[in-house]
């Protein structure tokens, strides 16, 4: 038999192909180093690895640098095992619990007999320093389950138990590092000194890891306050502690119990008091603030959120009104296009800004306005005798990805408007160390809405997900800011129902797609979900709007 396998290396613009001998680990076959542009992780065979893998089978190689997502999450996702590590050695009795990421940052708490200052959160930076200067070797080893719960209750980490205790039968991959095992979901870097480029800042009650900057890879980029954003996620944990739910361990022990009928019923009240509360602002301020603006990324429930809110005004007397900023495009010969040249429809230029501002103070003017629908058929504006005059009561409600950006409604007077952001913005974790990523939830979400009510496949839509991210990324995510309020639409069992309609789409995925490294990564995070009956859902629920079954449908 021979000693000899085929690699194929793929790169962005070539495919090279050689023989190496059975054994040969993918950091031997790519080489490189520690430079901010070498490899930090691979795609072996459609499936994302680390570069330490041994080559025992013909191979395709697609090698990832920190500017690719999936090794940017890898960084992430070992910078946060140093800082673990870094913990345990420089203050020893402390446990971390990380609780969520946003933009550049993980942001976390301490679990101590005492406080935590500043002091400390310097201890430990110098720590992380200097194991990266020892560049410990990050191990990947496998056990079995029953050898990882005796690890995991060793060091008393209940968390990790709980996890385990509804993962499937079979060998678990774990890290170890420094003598000190652990479990992360996903490829990890081959060592610490992968990891100089970081920050690590005290917050009170706990510490903002700070991530390379994801354009400028050297450098960690300056703190941004985002209050409203981190408001938003605090309000999340407190629901979370109502809720009594705070990992996926939780989750599944409450499904198991049959108790998840009281968190749903719960958790469905929590989004409904919110939501009255965004109602009763918008009734004390109705004098003044008569246009309400809506946006949000992809999937993110905005048009069940915008329901909800109109029944909660309309309980309140109010009339609320829905005018769509999509009835406001451009006609096609003006739409403009992206740098491939297709049309770029989420383009502020794609929205006839004037116009809208035009009709907007008309109607706050008092005067009747004939408005426009948008035939998507013809890509044309058309005028069909749709006409609206406010009155006392009324309240505009507009939905679009712009509508948090001054410039959509730069003549309409800042008093007269109230805007709102909606997103999924989920905090729920694996285990205290493992957290979810923010956009998965919308990623199943979108799955399954696609295929539900659009016939798209979830290949197709995981393929056009990143142009979507990238939409979002400049259209949107710089303007939460801007919102005077936010809704997390996320509910943290929703990916539990969620499961039931993700797998069999995403296991539809051949191997050969380039979709299959996502779709594999998901089903593997789905394992660990216990399913839960949709049945349970009231018909108003944000899911509905994806799963079916809504009564806005």
């Amino acid at each position: 038999m021979s000693d000899m396998i085929k690699v194929t290396l793929k790169g962005p613009k070539s495919i090279d192909a050689k023989d190496v001998e059975k054994g040969t680990t993918v950091l031997e076959v790519l080489g490189g180093g520690k430079k901010p542009g070498d490899p930090l992780v691979a795609v072996v065979n459609g499936e994302v690895t680390e570069l330490k893998v041994k080559l025992e089978q013909d191979s395709t190689i697609v090698p990832l640098n920190i500017m690719n997502r999936i090794a940017y999450a890898a960084y992430a996702r070992s910078l946060n095992y140093l800082f673990i590590l870094a913990v345990k050695e420089a203050l020893n009795c402390v446990e971390v619990v990380v609780d969520h990421a946003i933009n550049n940052e993980i942001y976390g708490e301490f679990k101590c007999n005492r406080e935590i200052n500043e002091e400390d959160v310097e201890k430990i930076k110098s720590k992380m320093k200097e194991m990266i200067k020892e560049d410990s070797p990050i191990d990947k080893v496998k056990v079995t389950k029953a050898e990882a719960v005796k690890i995991f209750e060793s060091y008393g980490m209940d968390d990790k138990l709980r996890l385990l205790k509804y993962a499937p039968e079979g060998m678990i991959s774990l890290y170890k590092c420094r003598g000190v095992y652990d479990y992360f979901y996903g490829a990890m870097l081959p060592s610490l000194g992968y990891l100089d480029v970081f920050d690590l800042k005290y917050m009170p009650g706990g510490f903002l890891i700070m991530l390379p900057e994801k354009k400028e890879i050297d450098k960690v980029p300056e703190f941004k306050q985002l209050p409203k954003l981190r408001a938003v996620y605090k309000e999340t944990k407190e629901w979370a502690k109502i809720l009594d739910i705070f990992n996926v361990g939780s989750i599944n022990d409450k499904i198991a119990s049959g108790d998840i009928k009281d968190v749903i019923l719960v958790g469905e009240g929590l989004h409904e008091k919110k939501i009255s509360r965004i109602a009763d602002y918008i009734y004390e301020n109705k004098e003044k603030q008569k246009i309400v603006l809506i946006a949000g990324p992809s999937s993110s429930g905005k048009t069940t959120f915008s329901k909800r809110l109109s029944i909660q005004l309309k309980v309140l007397g109010l009339k609320p009104y829905n005018i769509s900023a999509d009835d406001y495009f451009v006609g096609r010969d003006q739409t403009p296009v992206d740098e491939n040249g297709e049309f770029d429809f989420e383009a502020i230029e794609a929205v006839d800004v004037e116009l809208l501002n035009k009709d907007l103070l008309e109607i706050l003017d008092g005067r009747e306005v004939e408005l426009p629908r948008f035939n998507f058929l013809t890509g044309e504006r058309e005028y069909r005798g749709d006409k609206y005059k406010m009155e006392d009561e009324s309240i505009i409600i507009i939905e679009g990805i712009h509508s948090l950006n001054e410039k959509m409604t730069h003549s309409v007077p800042k008093e007269n408007k109230y805007k709102i952001y909606v997103s999924a913005l989920t905090q729920l974790n694996l285990d205290n160390h493992n957290s979810l990523y923010v956009s998965d939830v919308r990623t199943l979400r979108r799955i399954i809405r696609d295929n539900r009510s659009r016939g798209s496949d979830a290949e197709n839509t995981l393929l056009t997900w990143p142009s979507v991210r990238a939409g979002e990324e400049k259209n949107i995510f710089p303007y939460q800011e801007e919102a005077d309020t936010m809704f997390n639409s996320t509910i943290v069992y929703e990916v539990s129902v969620l499961k039931k309609y993700a797998e069999p789409l995403l296991q539809a995925i051949p191997v050969e797609s380039p979709a299959y490294t996502e779709a594999s990564r998901m089903l593997k995070l789905l394992r660990f979900f216990q399913v839960l009956d949709e049945k349970l859902i009231p018909d108003n629920s944000i899911i509905r709007e994806f799963i079916g079954g809504s009564c806005f449908e």
